[in-house]
């Protein structure tokens, strides 16, 4: 470009590298950057750990796991008087059927544990009349029962519930035995039964309460039975895993000796994947044709726990096939236009494959990444347990009748003397929920704040470290004149070192950046939650706006953050001198980085699609039993799309744990190649360092040394 307009352009994106004769890859002697960040960071994992203490000593995970009775005694826990009863049985199920249950998640009704569910059903006024009934009917009442008590003072008290029918245990809870009979709801065979009241109710009438009690425990069911596939299914999903891994291995391996064929295989089979796909949901589609009830559509069905239900439907198929063939399509599209920018990806994935083989201990380094990822996520579930139940138990006022007093809170200890009693004969004081009023219970939402608030900083901080090592094993590679004899012996081992000792405080500086966004937007989503109710459409415009811009943000910081760990690998800069160096380097050549960058991206993401899809391919024959091979091996599922869908996402994550690797090298050595452009100009004193195979590509050459 001519000399005024390159001077201006260079003066709003930065001066580009001068030629340094001494440079040789990344500096080894540097020193500490961003302190004050370090320093920070280790004061909030020490509070953090602080934190997590205080939850493990007030937290009790008994809460979310046993069911609580009317007292606040768990059921079946071992080593109380309850260990040897561990369902909870409601005396009167009915009143359930109250709108409060939705807001309070407490049925307004005496709950006691006991050791098995009623089987028959009988009243009270029966039951007191013969001594073998009463002394069953007893089982189900509270302590201090006898024989010589009237039904009245039983009743009067709330000893007893007033009858008990056949019941079944669900989710350690006893639930009324309900079933149909001629298009009639019947409970224990009985279309109506007593109430204990004289009243004869018709079984309907327990719907409402069924109904109500069992809001969160219908998805628990379906919690369950997947559960039961996991259990049923794990050692193949396991294989399935095992298989994802060899296969990606396998792609690693052979895109390191045969780049180029791989890369078009690759698409090949990508396309062919697909098209599969396509060929597949239209081959369901055709065969439902005429089907009874497969023409309702998805919102006249509606939402069933039974997902196997919307593969009968056809228009299911239709979207899976219209979905797959935009996909297709867009892929095509892309690889038609991008045809010439594929050669030149090509090649600098040619050079990532060698820069692999030399640093092949970089293909492990993902694991001791998911391994501490595991430990940052297994912290935070932990402690996040803990702190939700470190509460402690609330006692209200319950009542049939109106009260002054009703949903106020009550001491259960002293309740049958207390005033409220006495204003409201009828009420019952019952445990309500987990909460408190001190210092710490007030400030437990701020605890549960900075729990989430670290755990997205350190999941930050241990991925770019990951980033920042391979950036430093891969970027000495690059400069090394001669390969592998001017690189280190452990070059992944002599990157992590420097990283840690040297540049722990910008890690923790640009993974603060990133969580701070992080934050911001688990917030926005929090408040669109809140307000799903609202009707202003100026507030859902605003809130939809704000999540856009800061999704977008998000991956701004992301880009800009690699970048800096990449130039902060080879310089030992700061942060944010690396971050400024990085995004204007990339600036400068942003044709380069908007066409060549993207493109290689593009294909190692076909590669992670096409190890998925294969995978899942598989996984789908088998566990469906659509292949008669299979059907005496494969498990016997609740839903056949659990370990579907497990081996597909988790294969995912694999290849991606593989091609991230891959990722990582492209982008260290596309930087490395954009300075060498820079640095360089292929004469004799300041000779190209990439290779052979990108300067044809991009038609540069070093020029021959002058004869001595």
């Amino acid at each position: 470009m001519p000399e005024e307009r390159e001077g201006e352009f260079y003066g709003k994106n930065g001066e580009p590298r001068k030629f340094d004769p001494t440079f040789k890859g990344p500096i080894q002697n540097r020193g500490c950057t961003d302190i004050v960040c370090c320093i920070l960071f280790i004061i909030a994992i020490l509070a953090y750990i602080a934190v997590g203490i205080l939850a493990w000593s007030q937290g009790d995970p008994r809460k979310v796991i046993y069911p609580t009775d009317s007292r606040g005694q768990f059921c079946g826990q071992a080593g109380t008087p309850l260990a040897d009863k561990p369902v909870l049985f409601y005396f009167n199920i009915m009143k359930c059927a109250s709108p409060m249950v939705l807001l309070e998640f407490q049925c307004p009704t005496t709950q006691m544990c006991v050791d098995k569910c009623p089987e028959k059903f009988m009243t009270l006024v029966k039951a007191y009349t013969n001594k073998n009934d009463f002394d069953y009917y007893k089982t189900f009442c509270k302590e201090g029962v006898t024989n010589t008590m009237g039904i009245p003072e039983i009743l009067k008290q709330g000893l007893c519930p007033a009858m008990l029918m056949p019941s079944k245990p669900f989710t350690r809870r006893c639930f009324p035995a309900l079933g149909e009979r001629g298009g009639v709801i019947t409970v224990g065979n009985n279309s109506k039964f007593d109430d204990g009241r004289g009243n004869m109710r018709d079984a309907k009438d327990l719907l409402d309460g069924v109904t109500n009690a069992t809001v969160v425990i219908e998805a628990r069911q379906v919690v369950m039975k997947i559960f039961e596939d996991f259990t049923q299914s794990w050692y193949w999903i396991l294989i399935g895993l095992v298989i994802a891994m060899l296969t990606s291995l396998l792609f690693i391996v052979l895109l390191r000796f045969l780049a180029g064929i791989m890369v078009w295989v690759m698409i090949v089979m990508v396309i062919l994947v697909i098209g599969y796909g396509i060929f597949h949901c239209y081959m369901e589609y055709a065969a439902l044709k005429g089907t009874a009830g497969s023409d309702v559509t998805l919102q006249q069905l509606g939402f069933q726990t039974d997902f196997a239900v919307y593969l009968q439907i056809r228009q299911t198929w239709l979207a899976f096939m219209i979905i797959l063939a935009i996909v297709e399509v867009i892929i095509i599209l892309l690889l038609i236009f991008l045809r010439k920018r594929i050669l030149i990806a090509i090649a600098l994935i040619k050079e990532a494959s060698r820069a692999i083989g030399h640093v092949m201990s970089s293909l492990f380094y993902p694991l001791f990444t998911f391994v501490l990822l595991a430990m940052v996520v297994a912290y935070w579930a932990v402690t996040a347990v803990f702190l939700s139940t470190s509460n402690e138990p609330i006692y209200k006022v319950f009542n049939e009748t109106a009260c002054d007093y009703s949903r106020t809170t009550c001491n259960p200890a002293n309740y049958s003397t207390s005033l409220e009693k006495a204003r409201c004969p009828d009420s019952m004081c019952l445990f309500a929920f987990y909460g408190g009023e001190t210092a710490y219970h007030k400030y437990l939402i701020g605890l549960q704040f900075y729990n989430v608030f670290l755990f997205f900083w350190c999941a930050n901080f241990v991925t770019a470290l990951g980033q920042m090592t391979l950036a430093g094993a891969f970027a000495s590679y690059y400069w090394a004149f001669v390969k592998p004899d001017d690189m280190p012996a452990f070059p992944v081992f002599s990157s992590l070192g420097r990283s840690l000792r040297y540049h722990t405080g910008t890690l923790a500086f640009g993974s603060l950046i990133l969580s701070i966004v992080q934050i911001i937007r688990v917030l926005l989503e929090y408040l669109d939650h809140k307000l799903q109710g609202a009707q202003n459409k100026c507030t859902k415009f605003l809130l939809c706006c704000m999540k856009c811009c800061f999704w977008c943000l998000e991956k701004f910081v992301k880009f800009i953050n690699r970048n800096a760990y990449i130039i902060v690998a080879i310089y030992g800069k700061n942060f944010c001198t690396s971050a400024r160096e990085g995004f204007f380097l990339l600036m400068r050549n942003m044709v380069r980085v908007a066409v060549l960058d993207k493109v290689t991206d593009f294909l190692l993401f076909l590669g992670k699609l096409l190890i998925v899809g294969l995978v899942g391919i598989f996984a789908f024959f088998f566990f469906s039993g659509r292949v008669k091979a299979f059907e005496s091996t494969a498990p016997h599922l609740h839903y056949y799309w659990v370990p579907i869908l497990t081996v597909v996402v988790l294969s995912y994550f694999i290849a991606h744990g593989f091609f991230s690797v891959y990722a990582m090298c492209v982008d260290t050595l596309f930087l490395c190649f954009l300075e060498d452009l820079e640095r360089n100009d292929g004469s004799a004193e300041r000779p190209y360092l990439m290779p052979e195979s990108l300067r044809k590509v991009l038609n540069k050459k070093n020029k021959k040394e002058p004869a001595q």
